[in-house]
């Protein structure tokens, strides 16, 4: 899964970012009072944007 589509999934489901890390950038979702780490890959694997979803408790794209 391409990074920016994932970007997209998780800001239409009420997340935003943060703040820039070294290496990832943070999501939270403040209605569930959640947050979790997007690496700052082209690339994201299906198993890594799984469980950022998870972690928001947003649904998987």
């Amino acid at each position: 899964m391409k990074r920016l589509d994932l970007i997209r999934h998780l800001e239409a489901h009420g997340c935003a970012l943060l703040r820039e890390g070294g290496n990832h950038t943070i999501y939270v979702n403040r209605a569930k009072k959640r947050i979790s780490a997007v690496p700052r890959h082209r690339e994201i694997i299906e198993f890594t944007a799984r469980k950022i979803c998870k972690d928001l408790e947003i649904p998987s794209p």
